[in-house]
């Protein structure tokens, strides 16, 4: 998968990092179309069927960005939220949700979730999301912008 901006960094304490998306979804359709759109946009992007998997991928310490579904089997969005907190993990959040639940939403954002997506989201609500979390350099903030147009 050769892009063009296949090399993106975000800064952070003034120090350049390369910007890597981690998808946790049930749902195979929602982690392919995620992944498409990310790759367009050449940001790195990893795919996982479910919160364990991707706590057990060695990924954790490389996501500079986690798109996540609150209900899925075994753990939860927000459970693995709670985890990712109480190990002192603090990765910028999107969470996605097929189901209209103010209390999860408000569980999610007071628990410092950057946004919380209702299936099916527009592209532009993703993309400003994601935005949102990461402080992108380079071409991929110009591309992310005019996608919002």
């Amino acid at each position: 998968m050769n892009n063009a901006h296949s090399e993106l960094y975000r800064r952070e304490n003034g120090v350049s990092e390369l910007c890597r998306i981690s998808v946790v979804d049930d749902d195979e359709s929602v982690r392919e179309a995620i992944y498409d759109l990310m790759d367009c946009m050449g940001l790195r992007t990893e795919l996982f069927s479910s919160a364990e998997d991707f706590l057990n991928s060695g990924s954790l310490r490389h996501t500079t960005c986690l798109i996540v579904d609150v209900r899925m089997p075994g753990m939860s969005g927000l459970e693995l939220q709670s985890n990712l907190n109480a190990t002192g993990f603090r990765i910028p959040i999107i969470f996605i949700s097929a189901h209209d639940d103010g209390e999860a939403e408000s569980r999610a954002l007071g628990a410092g979730a950057i946004d919380f997506l209702k299936k099916p989201f527009s592209e532009d609500a993703l993309l400003r999301a994601i935005r949102a979390s990461l402080d992108v350099e380079g071409d991929v903030a110009t591309d992310l912008r005019r996608n919002e147009s």
